[in-house]
């Protein structure tokens, strides 16, 4: 088996969808601008070719007559395809057939009851869900849509999932909370939060991701959001984690975004199936500031797993240019210690900007490691 590069590239999760996938999903003829899109990306990444007769309905203004699934297909292969030629080892399809992160899977368990939209942040809102019973799967998740991946990537595929933490953070604990008897003070919720946690793990997310295994899922990628806003629960993340990936036969990452990750230690050292933490850096690297030292609180406690490097920002538009991004892979390579626990991603999904400014940052993300790379290769040249 070959080694691999330093400084692989790797996707974080989701990307903005395309106007024309959104125009066309709905059974709407594509407008001038959406057309020009789907061209303009189409002859940069050639993604509609592996789908002509949808690509052909399109451009022929009959999106209805296309279908809403395979005009999701055709959003999956230029996501594909978009990250493959921005350089990625790692890939997967800018979650273009999920709406968001919480709604779908918890809508796939029994247990549950949808209540209303609460606000997440700035302008966004989701639907938010109170357990009512016992968790319990109704079916596995993600599964044809990982299929689809696994048939038309031509990189590693990498596949995003909400883990048990975050989903029951997001939710309202009223089942596992009441059956409490008792002042329902500090200590009596937090047990009832970790159970919830627990029951999601061991009943829904540990099902879907043996199903996902089975299916072919090699790499997965544990999403929790919702770490960083309780830094005291940090075992309840790692908890959760280990119920959910005991004994399965992948490769298991756990992103945590914008954060401030020393409040989670020495917790979170127990998820123990983690091998790699993918953490945002970029957003925090600035006035002044070394977005990177925060990676000594993996030095401090002995941790050798590998790191997703945040190095492209995603909640700005500024680009960075190759060069940034080598100094910040440098500074990183220096506090661990060995460049090969290194890949390079940026922060967070990218669907917070747009197709044009992602694309820069993820070239200029592959340039930079190629300048890294090219250092650490020669130190002396």
């Amino acid at each position: 088996m070959t080694e691999r590069p330093l400084f692989p590239g790797q996707e974080i999760g989701s990307l903005m969808k395309p106007r024309w996938q959104l125009q066309a999903q709905r059974g709407a003829p594509l407008d001038e601008r959406a057309r020009r899109e789907f061209d303009a990306w189409d002859e940069r990444l050639h993604f509609a070719q592996d789908a002509p007769a949808a690509a052909a309905s399109l451009r022929a203004g009959r999106s209805r007559e296309a279908g809403a699934e395979a005009v999701r297909d055709l959003g999956a292969l230029f996501a594909l395809r978009y990250f493959e030629a921005a350089g990625l080892a790692r890939v997967y399809d800018g979650e273009a057939r999920r709406i968001e992160m919480y709604e779908s899977p918890i809508r796939q368990m029994r247990g549950f009851q949808f209540v209303g939209h609460v606000r997440s942040f700035d302008n966004k809102y989701y639907l938010k869900a109170a357990s009512t019973g016992e968790v319990r799967l109704e079916r596995p998740y993600h599964l044809e849509e990982f299929d689809f991946v696994r048939r038309h990537a031509r990189g590693e595929p990498k596949l995003p999932i909400t883990g048990a933490y975050t989903l029951a953070d997001w939710s309202y604990n009223e089942y596992y909370l009441g059956r409490r008897a008792g002042w329902k003070g500090r200590a009596l919720r937090r047990e009832a939060q970790r159970e919830f946690v627990v029951e999601i793990a061991r009943h829904a997310l540990r099902p879907t991701l043996q199903a996902l295994i089975e299916r072919g899922a090699r790499v997965i990628q544990i999403d929790e959001p919702a770490a960083g806003t309780h830094p005291g629960e940090g075992d309840l993340v790692a908890e959760g984690f280990n119920v959910a990936t005991e004994g399965l036969d992948a490769e298991f990452t756990m992103h945590i975004c914008f954060s401030d990750y020393r409040n989670l230690f020495p917790a979170l050292l127990e998820a123990k199936r983690c091998r790699q933490w993918a953490w945002e850096f970029a957003n925090r690297d600035r006035d002044g500031r070394d977005g990177y030292e925060i990676l000594r609180v993996l030095t401090d406690y002995g941790d050798t797993r590998e790191v997703g490097l945040g190095v492209t920002d995603v909640h700005r538009d500024d680009l960075e240019t190759p060069p940034l991004v080598a100094d910040r892979i440098r500074r990183a390579a220096r506090i661990l210690g060995d460049p090969r626990r290194i890949w390079v991603n940026p922060d967070c999904g990218l669907r917070t900007r747009s197709l044009d400014v992602a694309w820069a940052k993820l070239r200029a993300m592959r340039d930079g490691a190629a300048i890294a790379r090219a250092e650490f290769a020669n130190p002396r040249a």
